[in-house]
């Protein structure tokens, strides 16, 4: 049979399964009317069906039951509302473009071949035959994992083996088939071609077309407690991570909420750039944040260091901060909370009314801190002295109610404060003494509130102070010739700590011992709800903050992706990072995935970037044509900003989207002026809480992370700018950023780390 006359009988098949799913979409539509409407009425009518009677036992009781009664029907109301509501989501997604794939098969046994379609959801008619498939269903997995052949899947009841004879793409735009083709392979080149020419945007879209088959391992790993993604720039790391939560969350529907599942991301940036991914495959958004956030929302009185100080302050001492992220650092604090069990711990007086004389004297508390008997651990032990400093504040309410504070205050109340204290307006008391004492009680409890408050929050440890102490106790505990680390060295950071500590301020590499320690005296309990965990651009994190957020998630399956290649802030640390988590985990229960197949990017624009590398991963390029870098040399600032304009001028004629890409924030914040000052309409991005906007961006380097964008302008790649070689990765990941079009500029020498690119594969203009 022609093509034509194939494409024809898919059309056909395409206009039934559309009109079935306006069909269903109307009846659907009145089924919701009918259930608001019932629920209303049953809300209107609720007093007049239920029996309020309390006369005896029996009909309060039935009273009672009535009420249940009339609940369960408003319950199931509502949640047959919501269940129709949630399918019509499903159905409006598919209107469009019900579904993307075929594919034809023959279960073991069977003689008759089954033909199933695949899409973003679940569709079935009204005899319960199913239209469309989810692409998350377990029989789906057929077409992101076989040829065409024999094919094994995991279905609810074990694994089952098909003979697969067809695997056919479609792409379907406002319900018309613009182009569909026959393929033995996961996914055509042709379908990702068209899904990679499209233009990008300022958000994320969830290309649940174009998985290929080692993503799909990603996204169906139900095994492994640590799955460790390492992906070249634009692998689809990001995007099969976003999958891979949309799949579990469909997996394990009713026993999974996305609530239980926790992403930590680079930056607020790239939280808005992925935003709509889950919504658009029908699932709820998980929870987002940034370590930290994670981190400083823990010390509201502190100020922690931020992506901006990190990237732009004062180098401090490599072999120290390579010290204090490492796992040897972790158990040191670990080891060193245990000794707080026999001694050491640093208590603080609480005052009350008075700072000259403590309520509570810290070595009062410290003295029934370490009177419980050593098999206490050090929660039991926070606890029980908790316990004890409520009672005693109790035994001191009458002693405190005799004080002159307490009688001045009685004589201060107007008539309406004095009517507040009492329990009921028209009390009375067998003299004014007894009266007297009754008030002076009611206020003397009211006052110690904030000393009960103050306990309950354990305001009498003295947290700064004890990791100072650890810190003076590290030499003890750890050998610091090891890490190439002297006494005076180790001393000088102390003093630093104390310093900034004084000044309310913590830098990233202290923040997490901090709080691990914090939490290891106050035997803080750990969150057991979390059962998924998503690290992005792990080569960003420390080992210390990776068993820290273990420590605090001990129920999750972690998942980690990132590109070794690109750590900004780690630098030549995060070589041995796998090594280093994997001692965190079973190795039985881990799984190391690499995608090595960059994907974001044009042939010309991989095969630049990857040589940037000096040991980089090895990385395939996606064969996709487009122009070659193009490198800028000026002698002026003001030739510089004239070749961008040109740049500029260039990529919007092709609709493109720009993002100049600088080091520093310094140097965006001045090419946006100049831009401005020259009527140039661009966006400087200048904080991670920034909206992504369309249109020209300026944007610093460390906040690009995990963007992509039609053209970049590395925008001064001078040997002035970038002359560490530390300073390489950094500059792999502004120029991989770029998806169509990269242009560097610089003035003078270009930057050593870009003096071994091979002839022809950039071009000078």
């Amino acid at each position: 049979m022609a093509k034509e006359s194939q494409q024809e009988l898919e059309q056909k098949h395409l206009d039934e399964v559309m009109d079935k799913i306006k069909i269903k979409e109307k009846s659907l539509d009145k089924t919701i009317d009918s259930a608001q409407g019932e629920a209303r009425n049953l809300n209107f009518h609720y007093l007049d069906d239920v029996r309020l009677d309390y006369d005896d036992y029996s009909t309060s009781m039935e009273t009672a039951l009535t009420i249940q009664q009339q609940q369960q029907m408003l319950k199931e109301r509502e949640h047959a509302w919501q269940q129709s509501t949630k399918q019509l989501d499903t159905l409006q997604r598919l209107e469009k473009s019900p579904y993307f794939a075929r594919v034809d098969f023959k279960e073991e046994g069977e003689e008759k071949p089954e033909t199933i379609y695949i899409g973003l959801g679940s569709c079935a008619d009204d005899q319960e035959h199913f239209l469309v498939y989810d692409w998350r269903a377990p029989i789906s997995s057929i077409y992101y994992d076989g040829k065409l052949g024999k094919v094994t899947y995991n279905a609810p009841d074990g694994e089952r083996s098909v003979d697969m004879t067809k695997k056919r793409q479609f792409i379907i735009k406002n319900g018309k088939i613009e182009n569909m083709f026959d393929t033995n392979e996961s996914i055509g080149d042709q379908m990702l071609m068209n899904v990679l020419n499209e233009k990008s945007s300022t958000q994320m879209k969830s290309i649940v077309t174009t998985i290929q088959r080692e993503q799909n391992k990603i996204i169906r790993n139900t095994s492994a407690d640590l799955l460790f993604v390492q992906g070249a720039a634009g692998s689809g790391k990001t995007s099969a991570i976003m999958q891979r939560v949309a799949y579990l969350l469909y997996r394990y529907r009713g026993n999974l909420n996305s609530g239980q599942v926790i992403m930590f991301s680079p930056n607020q940036l790239f939280n808005d750039y992925v935003k709509n991914v889950l919504p658009e495959m029908g699932e709820q958004n998980m929870v987002q944040m940034t370590y930290w956030q994670f981190a400083s929302r823990r010390v509201p009185g502190m100020k922690v260091e931020n992506l901006f100080e990190q990237f732009e302050d004062e180098k401090q001492d490599d072999k120290v901060v390579n010290f204090e992220n490492s796992l040897d650092f972790f158990n040191a604090v670990t080891r060193y909370a245990k000794h707080l069990n026999k001694s050491g711990m640093l208590f603080k007086n609480i005052y009350f009314k008075s700072k000259k004389k403590p309520f509570f004297d810290k070595e009062k508390i410290k003295e029934i801190y370490y009177s419980f008997n050593e098999n206490y651990n050090l929660r039991n032990r926070i606890d029980a002295t908790q316990e004890q400093l409520i009672t005693d504040l109790n035994h001191r309410i009458s002693s405190e109610a005799r004080k002159a504070w307490v009688s001045k205050t009685i004589e201060s109340l107007d008539p309406q404060q004095l009517q507040a204290l009492y329990d009921r307006p028209d009390q009375e008391f067998e003299s004014g003494e007894k009266e007297e004492k009754f008030l002076a009680k009611k206020i003397v409890t009211k006052e110690l509130k904030q000393v009960a408050k103050k306990i309950n929050h354990h305001r009498f440890l003295n947290i700064r102070g004890q990791y100072l102490a650890f810190l003076r106790a590290v030499p003890k505990i750890v050998d610091l010739a090891k890490w190439n680390i002297s006494e005076s060295e180790w001393q000088d950071h102390i003093e630093q700590v104390k310093e900034r500590l004084r000044k309310h301020k913590i830098k990233m590499s202290d923040i997490t011992p901090y709080l691990y320690l914090y939490d290891l005296m106050t035997g803080r309990r750990t969150d057991y709800t979390m059962r998924y965990a998503f690290i992005d651009e792990i080569q960003d994190y420390t080992p210390f903050q990776l068993a820290y957020l273990k420590y605090n998630f001990p129920k999750a399956k972690f998942t980690m992706l990132g590109d070794l290649n690109q750590a900004i802030f780690t630098k030549d640390a995060s070589k041995n990072l796998l090594s280093q988590i994997s001692k965190l985990f079973d190795p039985e229960k881990t799984d190391v995935v690499q995608l090595t197949r960059s994907y974001r990017s044009t042939k010309e624009i991989t095969d630049f970037t990857k040589q940037i590398l000096r040991q980089g991963e090895k990385i395939e390029a996606f064969d996709r044509k487009g122009p070659k870098p193009a490198f800028y040399k000026r002698d002026s600032i003001e030739k510089e900003y004239r070749a961008l304009e040109d740049i500029l001028t260039e990529n919007d004629n092709q609709n493109l989207t720009t993002a100049i890409i600088t080091k520093t924030l310094a140097e965006a914040k001045e090419v946006a002026q100049v831009l401005k000052e020259r009527n140039i309409k661009a966006t400087l991005i200048g904080s991670a809480n920034q909206r992504l906007v369309e249109g020209t961006l300026v944007i610093p380097s460390y906040l690009a992370k995990g963007l992509e964008f039609d053209a970049v302008v590395a925008w001064d790649v001078s040997a002035k700018q970038y002359h560490e070689l530390d300073e390489t990765q950094l500059l792999y990941t502004i120029a991989s950023r770029a998806m169509y079009k990269l242009d560097l500029t610089y003035l003078g020498e270009k930057s050593p780390i870009l003096s071994s690119l091979k002839e022809g594969t950039y071009i000078n203009k």
